[in-house]
């Protein structure tokens, strides 16, 4: 579910897939724990391994467990999952149960040979799929859309193993980024809109599929190419080939990547994830100035903006918050009479830089206002004279269903207040958000670049109709404000 820990919105998911490299296990390792930032409530491991005397003999090897990576994964285990192939994935919890039967990736048998799959995003059908499907006798593990895809590739009646996926691939919406691996091959599919990222990379002679550039930098593989929107690449002994199974359409990369998700030493369609924020906080500096002494970030997501805004206001940058990164996942929760508590644990003021200053502060978002409205508050206490809260969002008033996760609207605050009202709540002294055409400018949407900005519009880049369900059989849930995974 939403974690109201940071008040954040959060990613849903981080596949990696490794194809015909020695020990695949331990490069699925890694790449996770550079996805880490995508997933901390689970992740899951499926290897499959060749027998040397009978090469057409596949073991397949499963390891799940809640927890981070470096919690839930040692050496005994990498030593188990041997092979030369397979697919991981890191995931957060949802609405819908933190079920182990939900860990992925998915691993399942069909006529042409074992599978294992592993998603990121959301498939904005999967309820009325999974409802024709248990109708006709399907017969579900978990609570994920994910395993539709499932159902789907099993039941297809096409000969191949890639014409079953592109039969699935062509009957659900909404967004995806997917590992699959197969006896024979890896595939990577992303969906024709682009909305959740997905990532080639090259390591010797085997090939790497990530969510992000940055697990590609950790394992040493070099980058080859993002996965076109709407591409299904597959990686096998003889090559590499790709295919369309659907229409194009027109782009829809998610906005809040770049503004949040992504880590900042990624690269997302060519372009450096901390160039583009630090470009943000110089628009946000052209379209809401405010005259301080200081500009500070809230750590560690707003840096790069906070940057920008400095670089573009001239105003001293300096780190007036110290972010504590060894708190862990859970600690004891505050009472009314100590509700500061949970946002001192993690962020503590510096006074002598924020001590009878105009302090700017920059953050990447605001969703519920609740820990923007504490932090300020720890600010004042420690002796700001001023706060001027700068967003490198805009106002966040509307649901998205392509695998994020924020509360329901009535808890977002940009969609019940203006921007005075939220300002008087924070009791800042001045307030501002970037506007939608000034993120555009900073993220330099073009027609071959475009973002999808529906959380911040409403207007969404399919029809998504106002019957799909709220987390109740769906692992990633149908809509931002139900679930997070």
């Amino acid at each position: 579910m939403f974690d109201a820990s940071t008040d954040k919105l959060r990613e849903e998911c981080g596949v990696a897939g490794i194809y015909g490299v020695a020990n695949a296990s331990r490069l699925l390792y890694l790449s996770l724990f550079a996805l880490q930032h995508r997933g901390q409530e689970a992740a899951g491991l499926v290897t499959f391994e060749r027998e040397a005397e009978t090469p057409d003999k596949l073991n397949i090897h499963v390891h799940k467990a809640f927890g981070l990576v470096a919690e839930s994964v040692d050496e005994t285990v990498l030593f188990r999952l041997k092979g030369d192939f397979g697919v991981g994935h890191v995931r957060y919890s949802t609405a819908g149960g933190a079920l182990v039967e939900n860990i992925q990736p998915f691993q399942f048998k069909t006529a042409l040979g074992a599978v294992a799959i592993a998603h990121n995003g959301n498939l904005t059908n999967a309820h009325e799929i999974r409802k024709n499907l248990e109708a006709t006798g399907s017969v579900f593990q978990s609570t994920s859309d994910t395993e539709v895809l499932v159902h789907l590739i099993a039941r297809s009646q096409s000969l191949t193993i890639r014409e079953r996926i592109g039969d699935a691939l062509r009957q659900v919406k909404g967004a995806y980024s997917l590992a699959i691996t197969t006896k024979d091959a890896m595939f990577a599919a992303r969906d024709p809109r682009g909305l959740r990222p997905l990532v080639l990379g090259k390591l010797g002679t085997g090939f790497v599929v990530v969510s992000e550039t940055c697990a590609l930098d950790l394992i040493g593989a070099e980058f080859i190419r993002d996965v076109a929107p709407g591409e299904v690449v597959e990686v096998s002994g003889t090559g590499i080939s790709s295919w369309y199974p659907q229409e194009r359409r027109p782009l829809a990369f998610c906005s809040f990547e770049p503004i949040y998700f992504a880590r900042p030493d990624s690269q997302l369609h060519g372009e450096s994830i901390y160039v583009r924020r630090r470009r943000i906080g110089e628009v946000l500096a052209e379209e809401c100035p405010a005259e301080g002494d200081v500009v500070i970030p809230i750590p560690d997501s707003g840096m790069a903006m906070a940057e920008g805004f400095a670089l573009k206001s001239g105003i001293p940058i300096a780190m007036g918050l110290v972010r504590n990164h060894y708190i862990g996942r859970t600690f004891i929760q505050p009472n009314q009479a100590t509700r500061d508590f949970g946002v001192r644990l993690k962020l503590n003021p510096v006074k002598s830089v924020l001590s009878g200053k105009r302090v700017i502060v920059v953050d990447d978002s605001l969703v519920r206002g609740t820990t923007a409205a504490r932090i300020l508050k720890v600010l004042k206490e420690a002796g700001a004279r001023e706060i001027h809260f700068r967003v490198g969002a805009p106002p966040i008033t509307h649901s998205c269903f392509y695998g994020v996760d924020t509360p329901e609207r009535g808890s977002l605050m940009a969609a019940q207040k203006t921007v005075e009202e939220i300002r008087r709540l924070l009791e800042a002294d001045s307030l501002g958000f970037i506007s939608l055409p000034g993120l555009r400018k900073a993220l330099e949407e073009t027609p071959g670049t475009s973002y999808c900005m529906a959380c911040f519009s409403g207007d969404y880049p399919e029809d998504i109709g106002v019957d799909v369900p709220r987390q109740a059989t769906d692992d990633k849930g149908p809509g931002l404000f139900s679930r997070g995974e």
